[in-house]
């Protein structure tokens, strides 16, 4: 059995590794094109290219796979399964119909639940206490196919999106492992998604990042730790940037003041007012600076209790 793995970021790699240490015959990956990291811009390979180069696989980076002639290259593989984890891009029907047993994908929310790009990100953000793993068939729509299998996986109080990408990555992996020999055979039962019970995760964009001071101190926590280590949320201070990267919920602000104000600085973090109460800041970033911690922060800081976050 031939089967190519399509995936991306490190969300994918234990899938692929799985797959890999298991013996299956994955016979080419596809994965994004290289991107430019860092301030040099230098292209930097996807994480699932470097476990491909590895293993000495062939590696396919279509700009868009929907073009005919990324379509006829990965054809000329002749798959008889394709398995998909975090690739990025939609896959047309003709590439959905070129394996006879079809392609499967490692989804990183208990569908139909959080159908999208950014599913784990938006669980946190949403403040849920539980997700999970959906192995599902594509199909043409956005995670709409068929279901095969699901795991659950806890969100704790202390979760990140980076910690629940490592959770979920390795859920995903033992699930496809598990599932494997019966999706080599074929026919497996499946059970079809309810779309009046959908909702959505779209891709995070700027706006979602930018800390609305007025909401209470639960959403506000639960949108910094969502977008930890990827983006962080952000706020203005004399006008420019302040990134957040890690907060703890403080009590009840005992201090009547705007929100967004900053009620006070310790060495362990920077209160701050919100709209029901007050949320410590502990790990921040000035503009043009590296993160540091709040001890850090205030040595040397013109910041001073009355200062208004906007």
């Amino acid at each position: 059995m031939k089967i190519v793995f399509m995936g991306t970021p490190a969300f994918a790699v234990p899938s692929l590794r799985m797959l890999l240490a298991e013996g299956y015959n994955v016979v080419a990956v596809v994965t994004q094109p290289d991107r430019p990291q860092g301030r040099k811009k230098m292209l930097m390979p996807t994480p699932v290219k470097e476990v491909a180069l590895e293993h000495g696989l062939p590696v396919l980076q279509p700009q868009r796979m929907r073009n005919p002639e990324a379509v006829s290259e990965l054809a000329a593989y002749k798959p008889d399964l394709i398995v998909t984890a975090a690739y990025g891009q939609i896959l047309p029907k003709a590439v959905l119909d070129l394996p006879a047993k079809g392609c499967v994908n490692v989804h990183g929310s208990l569908l139909p639940k959080y159908r999208g790009g950014a599913p784990i990100q938006r669980c946190i953000i949403n403040g849920e206490t539980v997700t999970g793993i959906t192995l599902m068939y594509m199909a043409e729509g956005l995670d709409t196919g068929d279901m095969i299998a699901q795991v659950e996986v806890p969100i704790t109080d202390e979760d990140t999106s980076g910690t629940l990408f490592e959770k979920l990555s390795t859920a995903g992996a033992a699930l496809l492992k598990e599932q494997m020999p019966r999706l080599l055979e074929g026919g497996v039962p499946v059970t079809v998604q309810d779309d009046s019970q959908a909702t959505y995760a779209p891709n995070l964009k700027r706006e979602d990042e930018k800390i609305d001071w007025s909401k209470s101190t639960r959403d506000i926590y639960n949108q910094i730790r969502g977008l930890v280590p990827f983006s962080g949320a952000f706020t203005f201070w004399n006008d420019d940037v302040f990134k957040v990267w890690g907060s703890r919920k403080g009590e009840k602000a005992s201090k009547e003041a705007a929100p967004g104000t900053v009620l006070q600085l310790t060495p362990e973090g920077i209160e701050v007012k919100t709209g029901d109460g007050a949320l410590w800041l502990t790990d921040i970033q000035p503009s043009g600076k590296k993160a540091m911690d709040a001890g850090q922060f205030i040595r040397g800081t013109s910041m001073t209790p009355g200062t208004v976050l906007k």
